[in-house]
Parts: structure tokens; sequence; C-alpha cells
């Protein structure tokens, strides 16, 4: 029985590979917006505990904590990150207000403004919404270093192949 809860709970949550380290996680909407300085940032809601407008809760950012925390999606792949746009946009599954980054710690929930930003977004700066929060999460990988020496030549010929002659399909036998 107790491996069994166990089992089921590990089950339930996303990969240790999937999760991201937090420290990504909280700075991740910094470069989006560095990319794209026309995406509008709504970040004009107060703050429950300070009584201000939180300038870092933004839409990047709530929509960043929405597709990892509350989804539990991979956030380095755009088949994913175009799901949760669909979710904005009503056209996937449903976004619970009670559930949605911050529901609790602002004094107005964001959901509906950050619903309407996402519709007021055309098809291209969805993509390049997308496309910028995938390059976010996409280690870099690192490239040897190049060469100035051009590469080796081969003077081999590329293999010929044959006709097939009867009789040939047996030989698979």
């Amino acid at each position: 029985m107790i491996i069994a809860t166990l089992t089921a709970i590990a089950l339930s949550l996303p990969a240790i590979a999937q999760q991201p380290p937090a420290a990504d996680i909280r700075d991740a909407w910094k470069p989006v917006y560095k990319q794209l300085p026309n995406l509008p940032l709504e970040n004009k809601y107060v703050s429950r505990e300070s009584g201000k407008v939180n300038p870092d809760s933004t839409l990047v950012n709530r929509l960043i904590e929405y597709h990892v925390y509350v989804k539990g999606r991979a956030p380095n792949y755009r088949l994913d990150w175009k799901l949760t746009l669909a979710d904005y946009l009503g056209a996937n599954e449903l976004i619970q207000d009670t559930t949605y980054p911050g529901a609790k710690t602002l004094h107005q929930n964001p959901l509906e403004g950050d619903r309407a930003a996402i519709n007021r977004l055309n098809r291209t700066q969805r993509d390049a919404l997308v496309q910028s929060l995938v390059n976010v999460f996409t280690p870099k990988t690192s490239t040897p270093p190049t060469t100035n020496q051009p590469p080796p030549t081969t003077n081999q010929q590329p293999p010929t192949f044959s006709q097939p002659k009867p009789g040939d399909a047996d030989l698979l036998k």
C-alpha cells in the first residue's frame, strides 16, 4: 500500500530533468522583454503584502509561472508554449482563476488582463513570444573553436549501386 502511494505521488510529479532551476524561472522574463520590447508589461497590479505596485509581476513572469508551475509543462519546447498560449486564448484548457499566478498575492487577479493582452497580440507577435521563451530556456551549446584550415579533402568516389536483377529478392530470405 505504501509503495503504491509513493509510486502514485512520483508519477504525478514532473521529471527532475524537466524542472528548470528556480533561479532561472525567477528572472527568465527579463530577457524576453529585452528581445521583445513592445510586449505589454501588464505590471500594474498592487501587491497585497506591500500595498504597492509590484513591477516584477509582469505578463511574461506570470505566463512562465503558469506554464511551469501550474501546468507542469517543459519550458524548452515550442509546442508546450503554444499549448499555454492556447489556454490563454480559450482554445485549449480552462485556466482556473484561483490557481493563476498572482491570484493570491495581488489585490486584483491579473488573469483577465493577461488574457486580453495575449488576445491583442497578432500571430506573428505570439510566434515571436514563443520563440523568445524557448530561447531563454534552451541551454546554449558550446561550439568547438573554428580553425582557419580548410576541411580535409578526400579523393574517394561515392558508392555506386547496381540495378536489381531477377532473383535478388530471394537473397533476403
